[in-house]
């Protein structure tokens, strides 16, 4: 048994999407936007502060999963589970964009700062979650189609991801990439929604708003993982429509904010 060749070439899609869409978005808006780059360090340092630090020992308060990783509240209340999980995701990184934007204003202004916050935001997030497993997928399933599987160890668990690897469909590969393409457009537009909250006088309520919206764009994959929903590609479905509609939206407010830099749009002090 081998790792298809096509299963290869589409982690390698995913991989380049997943670390290289950032940094391509970054360059082509640079100028035209005026990003700056410290608005994205900052995205990056507050996604691993405030969803992988913090949220993840709030998951573990609150959901106590076993030793084998399962979560009790999965099989006994499903709904309440989804729940938790799309507004614990919401509430923590749109948190964590209210209180990076409410330092970044001091010293920035314009557009740019929500864009170039999305963009280390969701970058980061699609190298941590697809963009590095997929190198390291792409690494073991090359040494294993050449017979070098012994120098990845004897551990079960290598075997089984090898295993899983192999027998796994090429297209699943695929849609890891895809994904990232909506997750990385989705963190871009509520940075938008957020730096308006935060920015411009009398839109405060965008921020909660923007936690709703967070909830809806988590809440197909959030269903998937509770077994109500076992078509991944009818998730990514799920989850692209909402991301669509807050694209258009944030593009929308873009638009407006832009042609109102000339005419003094109120701003909170």
């Amino acid at each position: 048994m081998t790792v298809p060749v096509l299963s290869i070439a589409f982690m390698a899609v995913s991989a380049i999407i997943s670390l290289g869409l950032p940094i391509t978005l970054f360059i082509v808006w640079f100028k035209k936007y005026d990003l700056k780059f410290l608005p994205m360090f900052v995205g990056m340092s507050a996604f691993l502060l405030f969803a992988i630090i913090l949220e993840q020992i709030m998951h573990a308060i609150v959901l106590r999963p076993n030793a084998d990783g399962s979560v009790d509240l999965i099989k006994n209340s499903p709904w309440l589970f989804i729940l938790y999980g799309i507004f614990a995701a919401g509430v923590f990184e749109e948190s964590a964009r209210f209180l990076s934007f409410k330092l970044l204003r001091k010293k920035f202004t314009g557009i740019g700062v929500g864009l170039s916050y999305g963009i280390g935001h969701g970058g980061i997030e699609a190298v941590l979650i697809a963009g590095l497993a997929m190198v390291s997928n792409i690494i073991a399933s090359i040494m294993f189609n050449t017979g070098n599987a012994e120098a990845l160890g004897t551990d079960p668990a290598v075997l089984t991801q090898l295993n899983v690897l192999a027998t796994t469909s090429p297209a699943m590969f695929l849609a890891s990439g895809f994904e990232r393409i909506v997750a990385i457009s989705a963190h871009i537009s509520l940075s938008i929604f957020v730096w308006c909250a935060v920015t411009v006088k009398g839109k405060v309520w965008m921020y909660p708003a923007a936690i709703v919206m967070h909830a809806i764009v988590n809440l197909a994959p959030a269903m998937y993982q509770a077994g109500f929903i076992e078509s991944v590609w009818l998730v990514e479905l799920l989850i692209l429509l909402p991301a669509a509609a807050l694209a258009y939206g944030a593009y929308r407010v873009c638009m407006i904010i832009r042609e109102s830099e000339g005419e003094k749009l109120e701003t909170v002090e």
